[in-house]
């Protein structure tokens, strides 16, 4: 069964549509490399020196942080989607899917593609041991080393490339998935994210801490009334954007105690 064959179409709408799933064939082959190459230190470096003019960005350190933020938004907006809304696995890891950097009039255009199209499904009563499996190969698998190399070969942070990750996890539950309309899928969801943040031992994560635990902040309240969860971190993509542009939770922007709480 393929992938395609194994979802509804209301789900491969989703996927293929703004979670950018993709089969392997229809992948950008001049803007695509294994996410393994880029464990060696050479290779990475090559793609941050390539990218850094194409989306503005005047250092390595900064490519790294904003390519960061594409990759995950890919990796963990198609496999938790498809994992807590369709209760199906996609088979994410080293050697079975893509890094897509295609950047073009400011957008960011890459894909997820996936070679191996067999999904992943769970005997019944051993969902939890899946959950834990999918996580575990898309966490410590995929991202956590990917997340090393281009530590190693820019010098970005390792807090603000997990940052940039768990920030894509939020959205992705609080945003995409909260409404779902089937009550069931709902339940889900919630149940999902709740053992995200709370259970999830760190070895899932490769890291010795859950970084969806360590870097939720608490929502500030905001003297006109909204309420925003700020990063812990700032990604740098204001220092990637002409004009200048902020993302809507950076932490440049959270307001001193005193103003949030509409105090003078």
């Amino acid at each position: 069964m393929s992938l395609r064959e194994a979802f509804s179409s209301q789900e491969w709408a989703v996927l293929v549509g703004p979670l950018r799933l993709r089969v392997l064939p229809e992948h950008d082959a001049a803007r695509a490399v294994s996410p393994r190459v880029l464990l060696q230190e050479q290779p990475c470096r090559a793609l941050l020196s390539e990218l850094g003019p194409v989306i503005g960005s005047p250092t390595p350190a900064i490519t790294a942080s904003l390519l960061v933020k594409r990759f995950a938004f890919l990796a963990t907006g198609a496999c938790l989607y498809a994992m807590s809304v369709c209760d199906k696995g996609l088979r994410l890891s080293l050697d079975n899917c893509l890094l897509e950097y295609g950047h073009d009039d400011g957008l960011w255009t890459s894909c997820m593609p996936v070679a191996d199209q067999t999904p992943c499904v769970y005997p019944r009563g051993e969902r939890a041991a899946w959950r834990a499996a999918v996580v575990q190969a898309l966490f410590a698998g995929l991202l956590a080393p990917l997340l090393e190399s281009l530590h190693q070969a820019s010098g970005v942070s390792r807090r603000i490339l997990w940052d940039n990750t768990a920030a894509r996890v939020y959205s992705l539950y609080e945003k995409r998935m909260a409404d779902h309309s089937d009550p069931r899928v709902r339940a889900r969801v919630e149940s999902d994210f709740e053992w995200l943040l709370t259970q999830a031992p760190p070895a899932l994560f490769g890291l010795r801490y859950n970084p969806l635990q360590h870097f939720r902040r608490a929502p500030t309240a905001l003297a006109d009334g909204r309420c925003i969860r700020f990063r812990r971190t700032c990604c740098f993509y204001y220092q990637a954007s002409n004009p200048v542009e902020y993302c809507a939770a950076c932490p440049l922007l959270r307001p001193k105690k005193s103003l949030a709480r509409g105090r003078p």
